[in-house]
């Protein structure tokens, strides 16, 4: 009996395992049409002032999924920071994406309300990260530093943060699919975003930021408000699709 059992289980066909769906996401970080580079290359806003960026580093969280029937489905525990010193932060490989065929993305640029107040937290929003103010003020959504003759101290210094009204500046965006596309996401392939962050759009939209005027800010405010309407109102884009 006992070699027959050993037989049978011999004769088993091996168990496939297949790996649960991805969905990747590809930030690809520009100042207008020209890539990121930090230090050393010089820009120019869209209302003529020039600038260099040191230090760039966003929040964006609570990731939602839209299927073509209008379900969704929001990535648990979504909170990350894009850092543009680090190029393995850009790219984010999400896991447990239902099957499905989905329409849109949504994502918030910052920190949610409940987790400014959350107490010491690890990871992405580790106080750490040098993207944290005080308990009360609670994190820096957006962080840019850099260089302008403009500015009337030659530094730039754009904290973006707050989440109590009136100075709320926590941003939920959804940038547009390509005309036509769908986001397949299937147990056999993993398929990629890829998104461009433009960060032209921080110092145009609703409000042109001039650097003689306004080159400081670092509490909530509404300084920080008018440069999170601009940031909102294009910075990311979608512009392609991988199906893979």
């Amino acid at each position: 009996m006992t070699l027959a059992t050993l037989a049978l289980a011999g004769c088993k066909k091996d168990e496939v395992v297949t790996a649960p769906p991805t969905v990747s996401l590809e930030f690809e970080q520009t100042v207008g049409a020209d890539p990121l580079v930090l230090d050393t290359k010089t820009y120019t806003t869209l209302a003529g002032d020039q600038f260099r960026i040191s230090i760039f580093r966003q929040y964006i969280s609570n990731i939602v999924f839209t299927k073509t029937d209008g379900s969704t489905y929001a990535v648990p525990d979504s909170y990350y920071l894009l850092d543009a010193a680090k190029p393995d932060s850009r790219h984010l490989t999400l896991t447990g994406v239902p099957v499905g065929d989905y329409k849109g993305i949504t994502f918030t640029i910052g920190v949610d309300s409940v987790h400014n107040v959350s107490g010491v937290q690890k990871g992405a929003l580790d106080p750490n990260n040098n993207m944290f103010w005080t308990w009360n003020s609670g994190y820096i959504f957006t962080k840019l530093e850099g260089y302008s003759a403009q500015s009337t101290t030659s530094a730039l210094t754009f904290h973006i943060g707050g989440f109590k009204a009136p100075n709320n500046t926590i941003r939920t965006v959804s940038p547009a699919f390509p005309s036509g596309t769908t986001l397949l996401v299937r147990a056999d392939h993993s398929p990629e975003i890829h998104l461009n962050v433009d960060l032209l759009k921080l110092f145009s939209g609703p409000s042109t930021i001039r650097f003689a005027t306004l080159s400081d800010v670092q509490s909530p405010g509404s300084n920080a408000v008018k440069v999170a309407n601009n940031y909102a109102a294009g910075m990311y884009s979608v512009e392609h699709i991988h199906a893979n």
